[in-house]
């Protein structure tokens, strides 16, 4: 593409992925265009109460939907494409590239949503070339990484190329024999790039990342020495490590029963496209297993990563329908722990070993191998594509310095690079790059329905009622603004030393004081014929004088609710002038 004669700068606003793992979500944006590279998805931590997924704030590109011109997928890992179904709810992107495999496990999932008439898919061969808009056309580069169909991208921009590595590392012996295009990285090198912006997940690991295949024979040994059930889990996203165990399945004349709904989906996208080769008859339902003498069983299932809600942990918790841990079973984790899930595998890990599994874990067992690249793969790529600027990006603080570390190593000078956060925007033009502002980026929570975004204020309330506990206080009040009843106060998760009757009496006496000093505040006189409360805002000066007071006696801030029975209707005058009496209801809040 021939460079523009203007100063416009090319902006690169990452939304997701820095200082993280997960929701790699990445913006490129020259004058009135912009153009998505992934949208992921990550994990909620643990004080993300009811929480099942978290996305980036998408506030820049609502602002800007009329400069969205389409969306570049790297690969299929939720990481990169778990976010889309959730974006087109409320965005417009109108086409999608990307790799067949990652394309067709999207499909999936915007056809679930309900959202697939909003987007064109395209799937894109290595070495294609797509125009999105007036200003870029995107180059696949076909890299090595955990799962299969993976790209590396190069955007041609007015201003030079830029060079988005995705998720990578040098497997020089991939297990369904497609290489890395290291021929087209070092084209692209010997013509110039502009900027290099790299995945920095391993960047603190010397060496190489070990090759895929060098997992096979540590996993053969563990089939070999194994004479009862055999359970195997790992990414369901892992198609080499996927075809690698049914591999070994058949050479060791077990059966394989798939569980867990991901790798069922995965391995049927996956033997439909050719990345998974086996015979029908390996593969048979879980009824069928049961049936089977325990030598002759291998289950593969999802949850190496003590997902709550996946296979393995329902069944290390004595969860699952259909399938027990019994004496003599053994249970492979081909899989380690990503950042913030090491307690959770671990929990698993105990748990199934209580019921007399033999557990095979650890890096030490030669059992798993990342998919990242390690010092040197980074090397490799720094020395094949020779950027004038770098962009460490996917990894947290410590990973994107020592990355950048590494590129100075290599002759990169260190103001031709930039340490950023999500939402920075950089402005790269032909001669510099800098950190010039910044855009909304926090989190948007979606709800364990996966029906709603869960608000900060919400998420604050769950938090409270987790740490503190609740407080819920019923009482009913007449129209001269006195208790009618001694109110009705219940505790969950509040720990005190006073006595309920006490507690009570307390409480009482609150509501009693804050009715006397401010009731004028909220009735209007009673000689009017219909006389009128606010007993709204009545309702809510009683619940924050509660809350408070609550606080302060009984040393903790629990989450409180105040509901308030009243009068259903106003009292009437009658002909001696008295008040009749009137129904009640309530008021919450």
């Amino acid at each position: 593409m021939a460079k523009n004669e203007t100063s416009a700068a090319l902006k690169i606003i990452p939304l997701g992925g820095l200082h993280e793992i997960g929701k790699n979500t990445c913006v490129f944006e020259y004058d009135d265009e912009i153009i998505l590279l992934d949208a992921g998805l990550a994990f909620p931590t643990d004080g993300m109460h009811g929480v099942n997924i978290v996305l980036p704030d998408m506030t820049y590109l609502r602002e800007n939907q009329h400069k969205i011109k389409g969306m570049i997928v790297t690969h299929g890992h939720e990481d990169h494409i778990g976010g889309i179904a959730f974006h087109l709810k409320q965005l417009e992107i109108p086409v999608i590239y990307g790799p067949r495999l990652a394309l067709a496990m999207l499909e999936g999932k915007l056809e679930e949503a309900g959202v697939r008439d909003r987007t064109e898919l395209k799937k894109v061969m290595p070495r294609d070339m797509v125009r999105i808009g007036k200003y870029f056309v995107v180059e696949y580069i076909r890299n090595t990484h955990s799962i299969a169909d993976s790209f590396t991208v190069a955007i041609y921009t007015p201003l030079g190329v830029v060079i988005h590595t995705g998720d990578f590392k040098f497997d020089h012996t991939p297990v369904d024999g497609e290489n890395f295009d290291i021929q087209r990285l070092a084209e692209h090198g010997e013509k110039g790039v502009l900027c290099l912006m790299s995945d920095s997940t391993n960047s603190e690991i010397p060496g190489f990342t070990p090759s895929e295949r060098s997992v096979y024979p540590n996993l053969d040994r563990v089939f070999s020495q194994t004479a009862g059930r055999l359970f195997v889990t790992t990414f369901a996203s892992s198609v080499h490590r996927i075809n690698m165990i049914l591999d070994l399945a058949k050479k060791h004349n077990r059966i394989v029963t798939v569980v867990g709904r991901s790798m069922l989906n995965l391995i049927a996208h996956a033997r439909n496209l050719g990345y998974i080769k086996c015979e029908d008859n390996l593969l048979q339902p879980l009824h069928i297993a049961r049936s089977m003498p325990d030598e002759k069983v291998l289950v593969l299932t999802t949850g190496s990563q003590g997902e709550p809600m996946s296979a393995m942990t329902r069944i290390a918790n004595k969860e699952h329908p259909h399938i027990r841990i019994r004496e003599g079973d053994t249970v492979v984790f081909s899989a380690n722990p990503i950042p913030g899930n090491t307690i959770a595998v671990v929990n698993t890990i105990d748990k199934l070993m209580i019921q007399g599994a033999n557990v095979v874990y650890g890096r030490d067992k030669g059992i798993h191998v990342s998919g990242h690249g390690c010092q040197e793969d980074q090397k490799l790529m720094i020395a094949l594509t020779r950027p004038k600027f770098f962009l460490p990006v996917h990894g947290e603080h410590r990973m994107l310095i020592k990355h950048s570390q590494t590129a100075q190593s290599m002759g990169i000078p260190a103001n031709n690079m930039v340490i950023i956060r999500n939402g920075d925007v950089v402005e790269l033009t032909e001669n510099s790059i800098r950190a010039a502002g910044k855009v909304p980026a926090g989190l948007e929570l979606v709800d364990t329905s996966s029906s709603g975004m869960v608000s900060a204020k919400v998420l604050q309330e769950r938090q409270r009622m987790a740490n503190e506990g609740i407080v819920t206080i019923a009482a009913a009040i007449d129209w001269s603004g006195k208790l009618m009843a001694k109110p009705e106060i219940h505790l969950r998760g509040v720990v005190t030393s006073m006595e309920r009757s006490l507690l009570l009496n307390w409480v009482k006496q609150r509501i009693e004081e804050v009715l006397s000093v401010r009731w004028s505040e909220f009735a209007q006189s009673f000689e009017a014929e219909q006389p009128q409360v606010d007993w709204g805002g009545l309702q809510a000066v009683l619940e924050r004088e509660l809350a408070r007071s609550l606080k302060r006696e009984l040393h903790c801030q629990p989450s409180v609710t105040f509901l308030m029975q009243i009068p259903d209707e106003p009292p009437i005058k009658v002909a001696d002038g008295r008040r009749r009496r009137t129904r009640t209801a309530a008021v919450a809040s």
